[in-house]
């Protein structure tokens, strides 16, 4: 009859730990995705101000020393991350398979210019800068005029703000709600103890010895809830990155095992805190509130 009940109390002691690991891992895992989606918006801002190109359209005049001049010094600018020479042959070649038929043919000649595209590096994708290198760069007597999508990156520059203001507001939201149901999970935990731990309390053990052992319980869970969520995170990681090559997700390992730690840590600070908090309500009940 005892090794029937002993059974019965292991397996619920089983059960609730691990109802426990599994609350902790689901929870960590949503709150590493919010991570990775916080860590990755500039990289995805970045990635599509850096799709939006400058245009140096040249005066028909314009030597080819005084293009390749330019073409080497935009180059080594600290704002450009590529330039593209492209001939007024190329573009008419272009614009012929946009528009679908050879319009030099009735024309007679071609009315489009020598150009350059110029790719700025994110950081430089603003109207302040983009008004600043516009001004550097028609000042050449051989430049006939420099364009630019204004509306776009107005547009663009606004959107990203508003997206990372709600990213960390979201972000908090998510925090507060994953201590809570942590901590409503430890609290379960520990109440189905309420009474071993009084009754240790009675027979003179202090309050510091009855914790240490429900705390470590609780950080092993942490840890091992969040190594589940870390895997779980890792895994649509990799399936994102093969999604989407370009924004080459993988390359910031430091970013990545930053997170990776933060998971962990989270995990186990608030185990920790959870259960001596738990703890420390369950050993300052009287005996008749055990019941309650």
């Amino acid at each position: 009859m005892s090794s029937s009940y002993d059974k019965y109390q292991k397996r619920r002691l089983i059960s609730s730990y691990f109802s426990v690991v599994i609350s902790i891992s689901l929870v960590l895992f949503l709150l590493g995705l919010l991570g990775l989606l916080v860590l990755n918006t500039k990289k995805v801002a970045d990635h599509f101000k850096e799709k939006i190109a400058l245009s140096v359209y040249l005066k028909d005049n314009a030597k080819e020393i005084e293009v390749n001049r330019l073409q080497k010094r935009l180059s080594m600018a600290d704002y450009t991350k590529s330039v593209t020479y492209i001939s007024k042959e190329q573009a008419a070649e272009e614009q012929s398979k946009k528009i679908g038929e050879d319009f030099l043919s009735y024309l007679g000649y071609n009315p489009l210019q020598n150009s350059m595209d110029i790719f700025l590096k994110a950081d430089f994708v603003s109207p302040e800068a983009l008004e600043e290198i516009t001004t550097e760069i028609s000042s050449k007597n051989f430049v006939d005029e420099v364009v630019y999508d204004k509306p776009l990156i107005a547009l663009l520059n606004d959107n990203v703000k508003r997206i990372s203001f709600w990213v960390l507001v979201i972000s908090g939201v998510f925090t507060f709600i994953a201590v809570l149901l942590i901590n409503s999970s430890i609290r379960l935990s520990v109440y189905s103890k309420r009474f071993i731990i009084k009754t240790m309390q009675m027979v003179g053990a202090t309050k510091g010895f009855i914790r240490k052992p429900f705390i470590w319980k609780s950080i092993k869970l942490g840890i091992v809830g969040a190594l589940l969520a870390i895997a779980g995170v890792a895994v649509v990681l990799y399936y994102l990155n093969k999604s989407f090559l370009e924004l080459n997700l993988l390359s910031d390992t430091l970013l990545i095992a930053g997170l990776f730690t933060g998971i962990l840590l989270v995990g186990i600070i608030i185990t920790w805190i959870s259960t001596f908090f738990a703890t420390q309500r369950f050993l300052n009940l009287r005996t008749d509130q055990l019941y309650a």
